[in-house]
């Protein structure tokens, strides 16, 4: 784990000073994909102080009790290496899960299509609940979202939207939502109080890249 820390560590020094580079600066591309890797390197960073703390913690702890000529001292340091040998393991687990190589695509922003499926005018509505769910979410990240297309629903909400979601590991975030959406309840279109089930399909996909097409006249 240490080995693999001082991989990381190295990497994080490199690219804190790449980012401050006037000719990276001018790139925006370049500067961009550096920024985003700081920012993740940053967290593994603050992980890697708290694991260097705890370690030291514990040895510290055993030597304390090891020595035991101050029983006062002995009981702090039992109760202090009881605390760092239960969250150790656990630190370890999210190290590990930071560890894991991201997809790329992850950090792209995303358009999200909902559509109704069955359920007829209840399905509309609940894509247009979806929707609101989905848009309050967003907001609360601090994500953009803008609306592309709609067609709405003759009771309320859509039969179909897309919609752009811009932000940091939106796609990421965002794409296991994808699928087939149920629920049961008694429609706002129901008289008799009958429960009915009603779908959505979610759609995400992440951002097309932009790249030049040059077109050869002549052909």
């Amino acid at each position: 784990m240490e080995e693999k820390l001082q991989i990381i560590k190295n990497r994080f020094d490199e690219v804190s000073d790449l980012i401050i580079q006037p000719d990276i600066i001018s790139d925006q591309k370049r500067y961009i994909q550096l920024n985003k890797e700081y920012k993740d390197l940053r967290v593994l960073m603050d992980k890697r102080e708290e694991y260097t703390t705890l370690t030291n913690s514990i040895n510290e702890a055993e030597e304390i009790i090891n020595d035991g000529s101050d029983a006062e001292m002995v009981e702090m340091a039992k109760m202090e290496l009881e605390t760092a040998e239960e969250r150790l393991p656990q630190l370890e687990e999210e190290i590990k899960f930071l560890l894991i190589p991201k997809d790329p695509e992850d950090a792209k922003n995303a358009v999200m299509e909902i559509r109704a499926g069955t359920g007829g005018d209840e399905a509309s509505i609940f894509a247009g609940d979806l929707y609101r769910m989905y848009t309050k979410y967003c907001e609360g990240k601090g994500w953009s979202v803008s609306v592309v297309d709609y067609n709405e629903g003759t009771s309320g909400g859509f039969k179909e939207i897309i919609f752009e979601i811009n932000g940091e590991d939106v796609y990421g975030t965002l794409k296991y939502e994808a699928g087939v959406h149920r629920v049961q309840r008694v429609p706002q279109t129901e008289t008799q109080g009958r429960v009915h089930t009603s779908a959505a399909t979610v759609i995400v996909l992440p951002e097309a890249e932009e790249f030049d097409v040059e077109l050869d006249m002549s052909e």
